[in-house]
């Protein structure tokens, strides 16, 4: 496994830049990542503040992936207005790295280990990533995604699941 502990500094990096109104700074890495898929996590006091990613990687390499997700999820989650300058500082930064997608049965799901995505025959569809407290069965974390996706309880979806790396950030931000 490739070190990934940089990658929530670059996440910060990209979203500070951006409040500035500069050209983010790469950060350093000590070799070449691999391209992969992320979603970027921000919690302020512990509550989800923005997350966005994408189940299918958009750039060539893991940092400029998660420096990408990190402004959608800081300037573009609907559920949020856009992050201000003050804000950052308190802000919290977790970068979830996706395996790939497999085509899973519910039997197949474990919520802690396994995140999800379902879609249906009107293309709905929503994603959660593995790990969310309160949700302890594949039964709960079915049920949460489709009301993500505004898909009813007995309607037929397709479910892929995947693995994930959580990288939490050391230092900045309240737990």
């Amino acid at each position: 496994m490739h070190d990934l502990s940089a990658l929530p500094a670059a996440a910060r990096e990209a979203i500070r830049a951006r409040l500035l109104g500069r050209p983010p700074v790469r950060p350093p890495s000590p070799r070449a990542l691999p391209a992969a898929a992320v979603f970027v996590t921000l919690r302020i006091k512990g509550e989800l503040r923005g997350c966005m990613g994408s189940l299918e990687p958009q750039h060539d390499d893991i940092v400029r992936e998660t420096m990408d997700r990190a402004l959608v999820a800081a300037f573009e989650d609907p559920r949020f207005p856009p992050l201000r300058p003050d804000e950052l500082d308190a802000c919290a930064i977790e970068v979830t790295v996706l395996g790939p997608l497999e085509p899973a049965r519910v039997e197949d799901l474990d919520p802690a280990r396994y995140g999800i995505e379902v879609r249906d025959e009107f293309l709905r569809r929503a994603v959660l990533l593995p790990g969310i407290p309160g949700i302890e069965t594949a039964a709960q974390q079915l049920a949460a995604v489709r009301r993500k996706a505004g898909i009813p309880a007995n309607a037929a979806v397709e479910i892929r699941r995947f693995s994930a790396v959580k990288v939490e950030e050391e230092g900045p931000g309240e737990p």
